[in-house]
This record gives structure tokens, sequence and C-alpha cells, in this order.
């Protein structure tokens, strides 16, 4: 007897992860496949000398009390076991350029955001004020970021572009560059990219802004937990290769590489749109969609290195750095001289377990484009997978990490005295892991002129299958998880989950 599911999901990042809990706390059947050896997507993390790095998830926003991201992951019933740790409240993140000593800071809340920048900048605070007053307005005409209210998009607002509002904000070129500065988060064109995407990255660290103490695969991890607790199946090693359909083009099954087939009523994927695309079959899509998607441009991908440090040398700290070596970058920082590569990087730290106040890892990130890897695109890499991708990679990820740690040294002297190992990860890695196209790292690049372009509706053609995750609208933490609320939406209709998040609000202010 084969094993019929309401719900098959493919793919078991924060998207996927998200929608199948959803679904199973309704009561459906539910089965997640993913093809590697670890769930999450950009939720991975990896140990290295017994010590856990990041790969995508470095901090997260919006979960204080009563915040967006708290209530979902409150509905979702992973809140409380989640082990957060608030990061600096007066700069939780620092902007830094070449030949300046200052780092600028932002802080957590909106009163205290403009406050530590009028210190630096005292002649901006109505400004500082008004795009704060901005960024908050733009949140709040977006579907689901306040959980329940508007259901469509504001077309106005999808139009607003990033360089043309910051300008018209403020004439102060360096100040310009500071409320930038953390635009890695979003890859960088602020020349071209929707405010909206700006104003809804950086509103949720404003909000608050926490670390995962045990790495983003805690949030993975407890989804996991919860959805075998509501009776859902959940399988790694489980690549799906392939897709059935009966003689009505109703999707029916999927087969993974190991042959085994998972039949299902419905169906949402949660991997690479290209790859959806491929697994459909070109034929059975609408040509003016194919060509659309095929014509998106993949955000830049990163090379991220990963130091163990010696014990007690060199002091922790509580924020994230994004530095820049010079003021101009932030305005396309993904644009680097190879050269001169890294341009811009950030850099955080994790506290020591066993040397209060020293850090026992730094892990810095910068750009990378995967033009940069192409002689190796034929290669796979993971621990499911395993090979070697030969010398001439190892000595291009040994170049790439010493011209990093040279950088690095600009601000923290004599940092190779202090470190004891190095790891690296490059464009390959996150395509392998993730399955990202091309290893980008959140999507594909949105524009102000056509904001419509890179929007999917989570309905597909195929009457039974949905698409959630950071293809497709917004990307991070809380891009995703919004998304994939209103995937289900789409299949248990609106009005049963603003009742069900209706009922967890009324709930939550009753316990108050």
């Amino acid at each position: 007897m084969k094993k019929e599911y309401d719900i098959l999901v493919i793919g078991s990042g924060l998207g996927g992860l998200v929608s199948a809990l959803i679904l199973a706390k309704e009561g459906l059947k539910v089965c997640v496949l993913e093809k590697n050896n670890q769930y999450g997507g950009n939720l991975q993390t990896f140990s290295r000398d017994k010590l856990i790095f990041d790969t995508g998830v470095h901090y997260l926003g919006g979960l204080s009390k009563g915040q967006n991201l708290h209530q979902y992951f409150s509905y979702l019933e992973i809140i409380d076991d989640l082990e957060i740790e608030k990061m600096d409240e007066n700069g939780f993140d620092r902007i830094s350029f070449d030949g300046d000593e200052i780092e600028y800071l932002h802080a957590q809340g909106y009163e205290n955001f403009v406050s530590q920048l009028t210190r630096f900048f005292p002649a901006e605070k109505d400004n500082l004020e008004r795009y704060c007053e901005e960024i908050q307005y733009v949140c709040s005409q977006f579907p689901r970021y306040n959980l329940i209210g508007k259901d469509n998009y504001n077309e106005e607002i999808l139009h607003l572009n990033t360089r043309r509002f910051i300008e018209s904000v403020t004439s102060d070129k360096k100040l310009q560059s500071v409320l930038l500065g953390s635009n890695f988060l979003y890859a960088g064109d602020s020349e071209n990219i929707p405010f909206y995407v700006h104003a809804l990255t950086v509103n949720s660290y404003i909000q608050s802004a926490y670390k995962c103490v045990k790495g983003g695969s805690r949030i993975s991890k407890l989804l996991i937990r919860k959805l075998r607790e509501y009776g859902a199946d959940v399988h790694k090693h489980s690549e799906v290769s392939e897709m059935l359909f009966n003689e009505n083009e109703a999707l029916t099954s999927v087969r993974t590489k190991s042959g085994k087939e998972y039949t299902a009523k419905q169906f949402i994927s949660n991997i690479e749109i290209r790859s959806v695309v491929r697994l459909i079959g070109e034929e059975r899509l609408k040509k003016s969609f194919l060509n659309r998607v095929l014509s998106w441009e993949p955000v830049s991908s990163c090379f991220s290195v990963y130091l163990v440090l010696k014990p007690g040398s060199i002091a922790g700290f509580n924020y994230n750095i994004y530095h820049y070596s010079s003021e101009n970058l932030v305005w396309n920082a993904h644009r680097y001289q190879k050269e001169n590569w890294p341009e811009t990087y950030m850099l955080s730290s994790t506290p020591s377990r066993h040397h209060p106040g020293f850090a026992e890892s730094l892990t810095a990130i910068s750009y990378m484009d995967f033009d940069e890897v192409k002689a190796w695109e034929n290669t796979v890499n993971t621990v499911a997978d395993e090979h070697e991708r030969g010398k001439e990679y190892e000595r291009f990820k040994q170049e790439k990490a010493d011209k990093m740690i040279d950088a690095l040294e600009k601000k923290i002297p004599d940092l190779r005295k202090s470190i004891r190992n190095v790891y690296t990860s490059s464009p390959l890695s996150y395509r392998d892991y993730i399955g990202s196209f091309e290893g980008n790292m959140y999507g594909y690049n949105k524009s102000s002129e056509n904001p419509l372009k890179t929007m999917v509706s989570p309905k597909t053609k195929i009457n039974n299958l949905f698409l959630t995750g950071q293809s497709v609208n917004m990307h991070g933490i809380l891009g995703c998880t919004i998304g994939a609320f209103s995937t289900c939406a789409e299949i248990l209709g609106k009005e049963l989950i603003n009742k069900r998040l209706a009922e967890m609000i009324k709930k939550n202010n009753e316990e108050k």
C-alpha cells in the first residue's frame, strides 16, 4: 500500500517547514522531503573544532514580545524554546569605512536609533525621524506584516526606489551611506532596489535584534520536533527527481532519486524556482511565465571565512560590523573589483563558553560572483554526496581567506596571531547545500522600475501545486515566514488563517 498524504512539501527551508507545520496543526497528513543531510536550507549550521557556525542566519529581528516574528513563532509553538540573546541595544549593527575611525551605530528601538545617529549627525535629527516614520509606514502597507489585515500590495509603494528615497531624506552623503550600511542583508543594490525591500529588512532589526544561542539550525530543529508531534513525516536524503502527472495534468505524486514514490492531494515546492520549472516540465507552463522566471537575475553570492580563535585572545563583541573600503560602495557593493576583493565585509563574533568576555570564533562574509568559481561548477560536494574539487580550488579558497584576514587586520591588528584554524565556504557551497541558483543569497534581484516582474503568486497554473520560500516574493526569516502563511492561506482559505492568528493574539493578550 502506498501512503497518500494531504500535503507533500518539497524542500525543508524555513518556508517549507513553516507551511508544513501550519497545515499539520490543522490535522492534515503532511510529509516533508529534503535532499540534504540537514534540514533547514539557510538555517543550516555546521560544526568545526567542536564549535557551531551559521551558514545563513546570523541574527533575527522582531522577536520581542508583541512584535511580528515573535507572534508568528508563538503561533508555531517554538518561541519559548528558541534560546535567544539580545544584541547590543545601542548598536547591534555598526557601519564603518576605511579612513574613518568612527563606527556608526544602528540602535534598537526607533527613538534610540535616531538618538544614537544624531550624536554623529546633529543637524539631521528631523531627517532621521522622517526616515524612521517612512520605514514603519511602508511596512504597515504589506500583507501579513502585522499578521492580519491587508491582503493586497500597495502598487505605489512597490515602485518607490531606495536611492531616490534616501536622497530625498538627506543630502548628507555620509549619512546616506550609514543608513544603507547593512544592505548586505538584501545584497547591496540600493540604486535599483525597491524601497520596500530596504524597509522590510531593517525595520525588524530596529524593533529588536537577537542571536540564536545555538545557531540558526535551532529554528529548524524546533519546527521538525513540532511537525513530528503533529504526526507529520519528515525525510532527509530524499531528493525529488521527478513529478508525476495524470491525464488531466494534475500532479499526483513525486519520485525521489532513490526511486521512492510519494503520493499526495496537494504539493508545496520550497525549492529553487528554476528547479521547480525543470521538475514540472517547460511544456506544462505558459511561455510568458517561463520567459519571465528565466530572465530573472540572481542576487549575488558570497564567500565566507570562519576563524576559530585561540582561547582568550580576542575580545568578544555583541554586534555586527559592516565595513566598506569607501562610502560610495554602499550603493552597489556587490559590483566589486576582483583585484580589490574584499571591498566590503560583514563581521560577527561568537562569545566563548569558557572565557567570558572573549570570542571563540569570528565569521566574515563578502560578496562573490559565481563567475569566480565557474571552473568548478560541474562538481558537487556535500556531506550527503562527497567529492573533492581538487588542489586548484583549495588554493583559490586559501588565497581568498588570506585576503579577508588581511582586510580584517586593519580593524583587529595582529589577528593572525590569534587564529587557530580557518574554514571557508564559497558560492559552490551555498549552491550545493542550500540549492540556490548559482549560490545566490536571497533569490533574485528586484527592481523598482518593474517590481511585479519578480513577484510570483504562491498558487501555480497546476491546481494542486503551490510555491513558498525566498524565490517567491520576500527573503529572510520574516519574509519566508510571512510567505509560508500566505501560501497556506491559498490552501486553507484566508479566513481560517486570519481566525487562527486572531485567536492566538487574543490568547497572548489575555496571558499578559
